[in-house]
């Protein structure tokens, strides 16, 4: 007869270790909602608070008051996120699907190239001269999206993925009469659901949440990304005083200026919709477990 105590208490423990790991989580996302509904006094007099002795709204009211500067980093955030994603995704997929191919004469040397850059690189300064000098990116959308577009990591995951593919189908839809291309566009890459799914869903986030190449090559406020202009806030106080946004506080002395609430209502806004988009993504990436799975 199964030991059913011991089972039950190893339940109970694994439910409240869990539970306690999600509280972990959570509460810091749901301070950051309430401090930017917090007025500015009761944050310096009281600091940070789950329950604040004054409420207010003060902060989404002046931000969304000039709300250009928001609207045109969503813009440019969004865009770059899904030209980004499905760039990434598609020359991932081409660059992995030759190298898995062990019919391809030159798959190892190029697999050792492709790990060798995931060692070493150029350096950041031969870089920028790169993008600005020679391919002359700078203020452009395209110094977002390039230099993310292939990630070593990410063929290799690609390749590992591609392996496990039967190369009975290949050779089967070769003797049908299929081109190489028909083969990758009609027959890999539905195969490949579970993997792109993986990796779209993190290529995403990391167009997403871009600002480090935003900062090195854009200068043009037109294709400021939302969380280069959330960086600013965060690391430049005095930007709020010389942006649109501090324009419609002018009643507002400086020092009375909602600085810390008006933080985290721009990380609310910065950050929110992808925690908002996930859990229904997320449907759509459990499916893509199973879709196109080879049945033995």
């Amino acid at each position: 007869m199964p030991n059913t105590k011991g089972f039950n208490f190893m339940n109970g423990f694994i439910n409240i270790f869990l539970t306690i790991l999600c509280l972990m989580i959570a509460l810091p996302f749901v301070l950051v909602i309430i401090i930017s509904l917090t007025s500015e006094n009761s944050l310096v007099q009281n600091g940070y608070q789950f329950f604040p002795k004054e409420w207010s709204m003060e902060a989404y009211r002046i931000v969304f008051q000039k709300p250009d500067p928001l609207l045109k980093g969503y813009l440019v955030t969004i865009l770059i996120t899904i030209v980004g994603t499905v760039l990434s995704l598609l020359l991932t997929a081409m660059t992995a699907y030759p190298i898995s191919r062990m019919d391809f004469r030159y798959n190892r040397p190029i697999t050792f190239y492709i790990f060798f850059t995931m060692l070493f690189n150029g350096g950041l300064i031969p870089f920028y001269i790169m993008m600005t000098q020679y391919l002359h990116l700078k203020n452009s959308l395209l110094a977002l999206i390039l230099p993310t577009l292939l990630s070593p990591f990410n063929i290799m995951i690609m390749k590992g993925f591609l392996d496990k593919i039967g190369k009975e189908i290949i050779e089967s839809a070769k003797v049908d009469g299929a081109k190489e291309f028909r083969i990758f566009f009609r027959i890999i890459l539905p195969l490949s659901t579970p993997a792109l799914a993986t990796l779209g869903l993190f290529i995403s986030f990391g167009y997403w949440n871009e600002w480090f190449y935003a900062l090195l090559f854009i200068d043009n406020d037109k294709y400021i990304p939302l969380q280069l202009l959330l960086v600013r806030i965060l690391s430049q106080i005095e930007f709020l005083a010389n942006s649109p946004l501090a324009q419609v506080a002018d009643k507002l002395a400086y020092a009375n200026f909602p600085t810390l609430s008006v933080r985290m209502a721009m990380a609310i806004l910065a950050g929110g919709p992808m925690l908002i988009i996930f859990p229904f993504f997320q449907k759509y990436f459990v499916k893509g477990i199973t879709v196109g799975s080879l049945k033995g």
